[in-house]
Protein backbone atom coordinates (compact mmCIF):
# COMPACT_ATOMS: atom_id res chain seq x y z
CA UNK A 1 0.00 0.00 0.00
CA UNK A 2 1.74 3.33 -0.99
CA UNK A 3 2.09 5.86 1.90
CA UNK A 4 -0.75 8.57 2.31
CA UNK A 5 -0.39 11.89 0.36
CA UNK A 6 0.42 15.23 1.67
CA UNK A 7 -1.31 18.32 1.47
CA UNK A 8 -1.27 22.06 3.11
CA UNK A 9 -4.28 24.38 2.06
CA UNK A 10 -3.21 27.95 1.71
CA UNK A 11 -5.21 31.35 2.72
CA UNK A 12 -4.07 33.46 0.25
CA UNK A 13 -4.77 37.35 0.36
CA UNK A 14 -3.22 38.28 3.72
CA UNK A 15 -1.18 34.99 4.08
CA UNK A 16 0.80 34.76 0.78
CA UNK A 17 0.32 37.98 -0.58
CA UNK A 18 -0.11 41.40 1.74
CA UNK A 19 -2.36 44.21 1.33
CA UNK A 20 0.49 46.95 0.87
CA UNK A 21 -0.17 47.39 -2.90
CA UNK A 22 -3.72 48.34 -1.93
CA UNK A 23 -3.34 50.41 0.29
CA UNK A 24 -0.62 51.98 -1.30
CA UNK A 25 -3.27 52.64 -4.32
CA UNK A 26 -5.98 53.89 -1.69
CA UNK A 27 -3.42 56.63 -1.06
CA UNK A 28 -2.50 57.26 -3.78
CA UNK A 29 -6.17 58.10 -5.52
CA UNK A 30 -7.56 59.66 -2.19
CA UNK A 31 -5.21 60.04 -0.04
CA UNK A 32 -4.60 64.00 0.49
CA UNK A 33 -8.51 64.03 1.23
CA UNK A 34 -8.44 61.15 3.65
CA UNK A 35 -5.96 63.02 5.39
CA UNK A 36 -7.72 66.50 5.43
CA UNK A 37 -10.75 64.28 7.73
CA UNK A 38 -7.45 62.58 10.21
CA UNK A 39 -8.08 58.97 7.94
CA UNK A 40 -5.21 57.19 7.15
CA UNK A 41 -5.28 55.44 4.08
CA UNK A 42 -4.58 51.75 5.20
CA UNK A 43 -7.11 52.62 8.20
CA UNK A 44 -9.51 53.30 5.60
CA UNK A 45 -8.52 50.41 3.38
CA UNK A 46 -8.47 47.85 6.62
CA UNK A 47 -11.77 49.65 7.99
CA UNK A 48 -13.31 48.77 4.31
CA UNK A 49 -12.32 45.40 3.28
CA UNK A 50 -12.88 44.36 7.23
CA UNK A 51 -16.20 45.59 6.10
CA UNK A 52 -17.04 44.19 3.34
CA UNK A 53 -15.74 40.55 4.57
CA UNK A 54 -18.78 40.90 7.43
CA UNK A 55 -21.10 41.59 5.02
CA UNK A 56 -19.86 38.84 2.72
CA UNK A 57 -19.67 36.06 5.25
CA UNK A 58 -23.81 37.64 7.00
CA UNK A 59 -25.34 37.05 2.68
CA UNK A 60 -23.29 33.68 2.75
CA UNK A 61 -25.12 32.53 6.11
CA UNK A 62 -28.39 34.12 5.43
CA UNK A 63 -28.25 32.21 2.00
CA UNK A 64 -27.73 35.13 -0.40
CA UNK A 65 -24.20 34.86 -1.33
CA UNK A 66 -22.61 37.76 -3.14
CA UNK A 67 -18.47 37.59 -4.77
CA UNK A 68 -16.59 39.54 -2.36
CA UNK A 69 -15.67 42.20 -4.87
CA UNK A 70 -19.19 42.69 -5.39
CA UNK A 71 -19.85 43.47 -1.62
CA UNK A 72 -16.59 45.73 -1.70
CA UNK A 73 -17.77 47.91 -4.46
CA UNK A 74 -20.90 48.38 -2.24
CA UNK A 75 -19.53 48.83 0.39
CA UNK A 76 -17.90 52.14 -0.56
CA UNK A 77 -19.39 55.09 0.31
CA UNK A 78 -21.02 53.37 3.87
CA UNK A 79 -17.17 52.72 4.91
CA UNK A 80 -16.38 56.98 4.22
CA UNK A 81 -19.65 57.50 6.24
CA UNK A 82 -18.70 55.63 8.96
CA UNK A 83 -14.98 56.83 9.01
CA UNK A 84 -15.99 59.96 9.63
CA UNK A 85 -16.75 61.32 6.42
CA UNK A 86 -19.96 63.11 5.76
CA UNK A 87 -21.09 63.41 2.40
CA UNK A 88 -19.30 60.36 0.94
CA UNK A 89 -20.71 60.70 -2.39
CA UNK A 90 -19.51 64.27 -2.67
CA UNK A 91 -16.03 62.93 -1.52
CA UNK A 92 -15.44 60.66 -4.08
CA UNK A 93 -16.52 58.99 -7.16
CA UNK A 94 -17.18 55.60 -8.92
CA UNK A 95 -14.78 55.74 -11.25
CA UNK A 96 -12.06 56.36 -7.80
CA UNK A 97 -13.55 53.37 -6.19
CA UNK A 98 -13.44 50.89 -8.61
CA UNK A 99 -9.18 52.54 -9.46
CA UNK A 100 -8.97 51.83 -5.35
CA UNK A 101 -11.05 48.48 -5.80
CA UNK A 102 -8.19 47.45 -8.80
CA UNK A 103 -5.73 48.05 -6.18
CA UNK A 104 -6.28 44.45 -5.33
CA UNK A 105 -5.21 43.22 -8.41
CA UNK A 106 -1.98 44.39 -7.95
CA UNK A 107 -1.31 42.53 -4.50
CA UNK A 108 2.48 41.07 -3.94
CA UNK A 109 3.55 37.91 -2.48
CA UNK A 110 5.17 38.43 0.72
CA UNK A 111 9.17 37.88 1.16
CA UNK A 112 9.56 33.90 1.87
CA UNK A 113 6.06 32.70 0.43
CA UNK A 114 8.53 30.95 -2.51
CA UNK A 115 10.40 29.69 -0.03
CA UNK A 116 7.81 28.28 2.31
CA UNK A 117 6.38 26.27 -1.34
CA UNK A 118 9.93 25.40 -1.94
CA UNK A 119 10.41 23.45 0.92
CA UNK A 120 7.06 22.02 1.15
CA UNK A 121 7.38 20.22 -2.57
CA UNK A 122 10.62 19.21 -1.66
CA UNK A 123 9.17 17.24 1.40
CA UNK A 124 6.51 15.62 -0.51
CA UNK A 125 3.58 18.33 0.43
CA UNK A 126 1.30 19.11 -2.18
CA UNK A 127 0.49 22.88 -2.32
CA UNK A 128 -3.23 24.40 -2.60
CA UNK A 129 -5.02 27.47 -2.28
CA UNK A 130 -8.16 28.52 -1.00
CA UNK A 131 -9.62 31.84 -1.35
CA UNK A 132 -12.63 34.58 -1.17
CA UNK A 133 -11.27 36.17 -4.36
CA UNK A 134 -11.71 35.24 -8.09
CA UNK A 135 -9.53 32.36 -9.22
CA UNK A 136 -7.84 34.83 -11.98
CA UNK A 137 -7.19 37.41 -10.09
CA UNK A 138 -5.32 35.12 -7.51
CA UNK A 139 -3.47 33.23 -9.43
CA UNK A 140 -1.96 36.45 -11.05
CA UNK A 141 -0.29 37.33 -7.80
CA UNK A 142 1.28 34.06 -7.92
CA UNK A 143 2.42 34.09 -12.20
CA UNK A 144 3.72 37.59 -11.69
CA UNK A 145 5.89 36.73 -9.15
CA UNK A 146 7.22 33.50 -11.15
CA UNK A 147 5.60 30.92 -8.46
CA UNK A 148 4.45 28.11 -9.94
CA UNK A 149 0.72 27.51 -8.68
CA UNK A 150 -1.11 25.45 -11.03
CA UNK A 151 -4.65 26.64 -11.66
CA UNK A 152 -6.31 23.07 -11.10
CA UNK A 153 -5.12 23.61 -7.04
CA UNK A 154 -7.06 26.68 -6.43
CA UNK A 155 -10.60 26.59 -4.85
CA UNK A 156 -12.50 29.85 -4.35
CA UNK A 157 -15.52 30.49 -1.99
CA UNK A 158 -17.42 31.52 -5.53
CA UNK A 159 -16.88 27.98 -6.46
CA UNK A 160 -18.36 26.58 -3.04
CA UNK A 161 -21.23 29.26 -2.80
CA UNK A 162 -20.25 29.72 1.33
CA UNK A 163 -17.59 31.83 2.50
CA UNK A 164 -15.35 31.47 4.76
CA UNK A 165 -15.29 30.77 7.91
CA UNK A 166 -18.66 28.54 7.37
CA UNK A 167 -17.48 24.78 8.50
CA UNK A 168 -19.10 23.75 4.89
CA UNK A 169 -16.80 25.76 3.02
CA UNK A 170 -13.59 23.72 4.66
CA UNK A 171 -15.45 20.79 4.64
CA UNK A 172 -15.69 21.15 0.87
CA UNK A 173 -11.85 21.42 0.14
CA UNK A 174 -11.43 18.59 3.09
CA UNK A 175 -13.57 16.04 0.91
CA UNK A 176 -11.80 17.17 -2.33
CA UNK A 177 -8.73 15.35 -0.94
CA UNK A 178 -8.15 11.91 -0.04
CA UNK A 179 -9.91 10.49 2.91
CA UNK A 180 -6.64 9.04 4.52
CA UNK A 181 -4.45 11.85 3.40
CA UNK A 182 -2.36 14.38 5.61
CA UNK A 183 -4.28 17.34 5.36
CA UNK A 184 -2.76 20.82 6.93
CA UNK A 185 -4.44 24.27 6.51
CA UNK A 186 -2.40 27.00 6.90
CA UNK A 187 -3.07 30.86 7.13
CA UNK A 188 -2.19 34.23 8.75
CA UNK A 189 -6.00 34.70 9.64
CA UNK A 190 -6.28 33.07 13.17
CA UNK A 191 -10.34 32.75 12.48
CA UNK A 192 -9.36 30.72 9.14
CA UNK A 193 -7.00 28.07 10.27
CA UNK A 194 -9.38 27.81 13.68
CA UNK A 195 -12.26 27.13 11.53
CA UNK A 196 -10.64 24.87 9.38
CA UNK A 197 -9.10 22.21 12.00
CA UNK A 198 -13.09 21.77 13.18
CA UNK A 199 -13.54 19.65 10.00
CA UNK A 200 -10.25 17.80 10.53
CA UNK A 201 -7.22 19.91 9.09
CA UNK A 202 -3.97 20.14 11.28
CA UNK A 203 -3.61 23.90 11.66
CA UNK A 204 -0.76 26.09 11.44
CA UNK A 205 -0.33 30.04 11.26
CA UNK A 206 1.42 32.78 10.86
CA UNK A 207 2.25 35.70 12.56
CA UNK A 208 2.71 37.78 9.10
CA UNK A 209 0.03 39.45 9.24
CA UNK A 210 -1.76 39.64 12.31
CA UNK A 211 1.14 39.74 14.72
CA UNK A 212 -0.99 38.39 17.86
CA UNK A 213 -2.27 34.50 17.83
CA UNK A 214 -4.96 36.31 20.16
CA UNK A 215 -4.94 32.58 21.58
CA UNK A 216 -7.81 34.01 24.35
CA UNK A 217 -9.71 34.58 21.97
CA UNK A 218 -9.34 31.69 19.81
CA UNK A 219 -9.04 28.90 22.67
CA UNK A 220 -10.83 25.86 21.24
CA UNK A 221 -8.56 26.13 18.36
CA UNK A 222 -6.79 23.15 17.89
CA UNK A 223 -3.51 24.60 16.27
CA UNK A 224 -0.34 22.89 16.28
CA UNK A 225 2.05 25.50 14.40
CA UNK A 226 2.36 28.88 15.79
CA UNK A 227 5.06 30.33 13.59
CA UNK A 228 6.65 33.87 12.96
CA UNK A 229 7.70 33.78 9.21
CA UNK A 230 6.00 31.85 6.71
CA UNK A 231 9.03 29.88 5.90
CA UNK A 232 9.61 29.10 9.48
CA UNK A 233 5.58 27.78 9.43
CA UNK A 234 6.60 25.37 6.49
CA UNK A 235 9.54 23.79 8.43
CA UNK A 236 7.56 23.33 11.33
CA UNK A 237 4.79 21.37 9.56
CA UNK A 238 7.43 19.17 8.06
CA UNK A 239 9.20 18.70 11.13
CA UNK A 240 5.55 17.86 12.36
CA UNK A 241 4.43 15.55 9.77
Amino acid sequence: MSPPKRHVVFDVVGTCVSFDAYYQRIDAVLGPRLRKETISAQHFGFTWQTAAELEFTFLSISGSYKAYKDVLRGLFYRTLYFCGVAEPRAFATDEERDECIDGYSSLELRPGCRECFEVLRENGFTVWCFTTGDVERVKGYFDRAGVDMPMENFVSCDDVGVAKPALPAYQAVWERLGASDVKWFAAAHMWDVAAATKVGFRGAWSSVYEQEPCLDVFSDAKMEVVAGSLVDMAREIVRRS
